[in-house]
């Protein structure tokens, strides 16, 4: 299934976000995922030490990454939230399913 080769030592790079594609983790949490990544990537280097009084480096404090980022909720997701589906009858969920999927498909 796989075609890579794994041996013993060190990478520099992170190949968890490659696996977590090939295991059908979701495009959005993805896209997130390389977003956090590069956003390491790119601080870690400038954040991870800052000069002192004195010449001493110290460590500044690590911050936390948001996972999930705070754009507007998606109004699929949300008309989902809102839809009892107890209450529908087997035709609405068809119906349902079906402009979902059309939706889904337009965008």
């Amino acid at each position: 299934m796989f075609l890579h080769k794994i041996v013993p030592g060190r990478t520099d790079k992170s190949y968890g976000i490659h696996v977590a594609r090939l295991a059908g983790i979701p495009r959005p949490v993805l896209k997130r995922s390389r977003e956090i990544l590069e956003e390491l990537e790119n601080n870690f280097a400038r954040e991870a030490h800052v000069p002192q009084l004195g010449g001493r480096l110290e460590r500044k404090q690590d911050r936390q990454l948001l996972l999930f980022d705070n754009s507007p909720p998606d109004p699929l997701l949300e008309r989902l939230r809102h839809t009892d589906i107890n209450n529908l009858t087997p035709l609405q969920a068809i119906n349902l399913l079906q402009e979902i999927k059309e939706e889904l498909e337009g965008r």
